[in-house]
This record gives C-alpha cells, sequence and structure tokens, in this order.
C-alpha cells in the first residue's frame, strides 16, 4: 500500500513561498479530498460503507478507497465490517485544542452546580461562523437528550446561546447572519431581521436571553453571556427545560451567578 506523503515547502521562509493560487480548485490537493471524506460522517453514522463516502463526497471510487486505507493507517478511520468509521486519533487530536480545553474546564463546575440547582439540561457554547458549537453539555435523567450535543451545532439566530452571544458581538455579525437568511427550523422559529434585531436589544436590556420553542417545539432555553478578562466574550451558558417547567426567575439568577464564576476562572 503506498501512503501519499505531504512534502514541507522548500523554504523555511513563509514570505519566500509561493501563495496558493485562489482560481484553483481545492478539491485537487490530497487535503481537499480527504476533508468531505471526513466531513461526510455525521454524528447519527455509526459507520460508512464506500459506496456511500463516494456518494456523499463525489470523489471517485478509486480515490476515496486509496485515501481511506491511508487514513485508516494514520487512525483517523477504523474499519467497521465491510466500511469505516471515524478514528480514535480524531478524538485524541480534538482534546489538545488548547482553547476549547481551557473553556471547557473552567466551564465545567459552574455547569455542575447549575445542573444541582436547576435539574435541567445545561449547555455551554461558543461562537464559531454563523452557529453555536457546544463545547460542553450535561443533563439529569429527565433532561434533553436531542437536538444538541457536544461538538454539535446550531444557528446563531434560533438559539438562546446564540442570541446572548449576538446581541454582544458587532453588528458585522448579526448582518452576516441575517445575510445568510434566517430559515425556520420549527413554526416558532424567528425568521423576521426586525424581530431578531428587538430580540437582541431586549436581550441587552435584561442581560440574558430567551428561546421559546425554535429550535425544538415544547421547549425553551435562556443563556447569559460569558465574559473573561477586560470584558472579552467568550461564549454563552444557558439551561434548556420543557416550557411549563421553565422557572425564568430562578434559573436567570442562577446562571448568572454560574457565569460570573466561569468568567473568574478564566482570569
Amino acid at each position: 500500500m503506498t501512503v501519499t506523503t505531504l512534502h514541507p515547502a522548500e523554504h523555511d521562509d513563509p514570505d519566500s513561498a509561493p501563495a496558493p493560487d485562489p482560481a484553483s480548485d481545492p478539491t485537487n490537493s490530497v487535503l481537499g479530498k480527504v476533508r468531505p471524506i471526513l466531513e461526510a460522517f455525521t454524528a447519527d453514522d455509526a459507520a460508512l460503507s464506500l459506496a456511500e463516502l463516494v456518494r456523499r463526497t463525489g470523489v471517485a471510487k478509486a480515490t476515496v478507497y486509496r485515501l481511506a486505507q491511508e487514513l485508516v493507517l494514520w487512525g483517523l478511520l477504523e474499519r467497521a465490517g465491510s466500511g469505516y468509521r471515524l478514528g480514535l486519533r480524531l478524538f485524541e487530536i480534538g482534546q489538545r485544542v488548547h482553547r476549547q480545553r481551557v473553556l471547557r474546564e473552567a466551564a465545567q463546575p459552574y455547569m455542575e452546580d447549575l445542573l444541582l440547582v436547576t435539574r435541567e439540561t445545561i449547555h455551554f457554547a461558543i461562537h464559531d461562523g454563523l452557529d453555536v458549537v457546544y463545547l460542553e453539555k450535561i443533563y439529569p435523567h429527565r433532561g434533553l437528550n436531542e437536538e444538541s450535543r457536544d461538538g454539535g451545532r446550531l444557528p446563531l439566530y434560533c438559539t438562546a446561546t446564540g442570541k446572548a452571544i449576538l446581541a454582544y458581538s458587532p453588528g458585522s455579525l448579526f448582518a452576516a447572519v441575517v445575510g445568510d437568511g434566517l430559515r425556520r427550523v420549527t413554526c416558532h422559529t424567528v425568521t423576521s431581521p426586525g424581530r431578531l434585531r428587538a430580540q437582541l436589544e431586549r436581550v441587552r436590556a435584561e442581560g440574558f436571553a430567551v428561546e421559546a420553542e425554535e429550535v425544538r417545539l415544547g421547549y425553551v432555553s435562556m443563556a447569559v453571556p460569558v465574559f473573561s478578562g477586560q470584558n472579552v466574550l467568550v461564549g454563552a451558558l444557558s439551561v434548556t427545560a420543557p416550557g411549563y417547567r421553565m422557572d425564568a426567575s430562578s434559573h436567570a439568577a442562577a446562571l448568572r451567578t454560574a457565569a460570573l464564576g466561569i468568567g473568574r476562572a478564566l482570569r
């Protein structure tokens, strides 16, 4: 089996290295073909067949097969019967991401305290592009075990954590979110830029965000922004519960206390 080698640049000085051609097709590179193979897997996929990988990536079957064999050798994929699954090596590498690891370690104790107080599902999320990414999620036996997961993404505009982040972010982010389109997730999802702007103004006035059935029918979320030193926004903390169980006043106070604790831990 031949393993494709990625050669380093001939020059150590990055200024002397040739700039990539923006007009070139990124899928022509090895990494450009590896990326769609790895990203073909969703959170619900235990394994994928070679045929399914070809279908999802649009890459030639012979190329997918060759690269999949190399990814198995590197530990980024594992064989699962006649198919493939994501490898443990990816998980190991992910745990080395410094910024996210520091945020999770700072947030976890306060999330656990919040879980004890509220007995509801707790999320800690950060902003990436036009989405929130959930760095950590903890929940009791009766908690919400769907719609969100560690490492999962949801749009900024329809989540409580996303609204909390949007409210304290530059206006350019709001413009980008609106420009990308406010698509309906449920019948309650806010799809009007004017209504979303009014929600964010209320977040800034009250200090917390509320999302009512915009992601999942029957569920309500409350979130507060989390700031580190020098008032730097680092993420958002939320409580999610069925609408009939959401205790807005007590949950808002508990969220603020936990968010302040995380901020102190980060400083």
